[in-house]
């Protein structure tokens, strides 16, 4: 119990200063960086006067150390400011856009996972044959083909020819569960093409090593069916790669949020932080990156609890 409180402390400590200078990077970033961010959101042909209003409005007049415990300050009361562009507070934004972004981001993970983990040990079950070909054919199919078309491509077959979903748009959880679902189907399978494609191949080479171990020829040796030897030994010690790279490739699904959710037009966290770099609502910038950034921190966080849970050695000796 001790290791484990002295594990969990670090990774903790670890997280929040994390965060915490990833505000930093944001906060230096947008408003302390040679630059009006004034000028920048109302543009260059904006008279003096509308910027200085426009600066005194946001704080940009007061010291930046006085600016950056303020706005901190509001975050850790769930207030932070209004936006530029929409005249609304962008708590009431990012809230609403989160109902859309983490059902899709969290689908595709949980998608991809389930595809590259059966995939991945049938793989290595099968190595050098048929399946294992095959199932590296996919892969690769999937890393080369870009989401965006990927996604156009199930839009034209799924939409347009067949009339199985519909192309695009959100109706919103209001309407009902199981429609907001279907709506989600088309970039959930886009977004994890990707992943799969990765995972699959991290998960094949993780139980081929393991296969090799001595532990599993004496396994083996005391009578278990190949099977058993698979889901009873080879995949738990398998998974830990495969859980690292699926707490890093989570960047790459908040990161793909923003193609996918202006292919399928959906309200989601990407379409409005596009929407707010493209009309320079740096108020809205500023927020969702950091909100972004310590949503993948936070995943990598419970990546590392996982890792002890997985494999207790792990917690013992960090």
């Amino acid at each position: 119990m001790a290791g484990m409180s002295v594990f969990l402390a670090r990774r903790l400590l670890s997280f929040l200063l994390t965060v915490w200078g990833a505000s930093v990077v944001v906060f230096l970033t947008l408003e302390v960086l040679p630059g009006d961010p004034a000028l920048t959101m109302l543009g260059i042909d904006a008279s003096e006067s509308a910027v200085a209003a426009l600066r005194q409005d946001l704080g940009l007049d007061r010291p930046a150390p006085e600016r950056y415990v303020d706005w901190i300050a509001g975050l850790l009361r769930g207030e932070l400011g209004n936006s530029y562009t929409y005249k609304v507070p962008v708590t009431e934004l990012i809230g609403q856009r989160l109902n859309v972004t983490l059902p899709l981001a969290i689908g595709a993970m949980l998608l991809a996972t389930v595809v590259a983990v059966a995939l991945g040990i049938f793989a290595a079950a099968n190595h050098n044959r048929v399946g294992d070909y095959g199932v590296m054919a996919f892969s690769q199919m999937g890393l080369a083909i870009p989401n965006f078309w990927f996604g156009i491509l199930l839009i034209v077959l799924f939409s347009l020819v067949w009339n199985v979903f519909s192309a695009g748009g959100f109706p919103g959880w209001d309407e009902g569960f199981w429609v907001s679902l279907k709506a989600l189907v088309l970039p959930v399978c886009t977004l994890a093409l990707g992943l799969a494609a990765i995972l699959v191949r991290i998960t094949r080479s993780a139980v081929l090593e393991v296969m090799r171990e001595d532990f599993i020829r004496t396994a083996r040796a005391k009578g278990l069916t190949r099977r058993a030897t698979l889901w009873r030994h080879v995949l738990r010690n398998a998974l830990i790669p495969v859980v690292t790279i699926m707490g890093l490739l989570f960047a790459d699904v908040m990161a793909g949020t923003i193609v996918i959710e202006n292919v399928f037009s959906l309200p989601g966290v990407g379409k409005l932080i596009f929407g707010a770099i493209t009309n320079r609502d740096l108020v809205v910038v500023k927020d969702v990156v950091l909100l972004l950034a310590a949503l993948v921190v936070t995943v990598n966080f419970v990546v590392d609890l996982l890792y002890a849970v997985i494999d207790p050695r792990i917690r013992l000796h960090d």
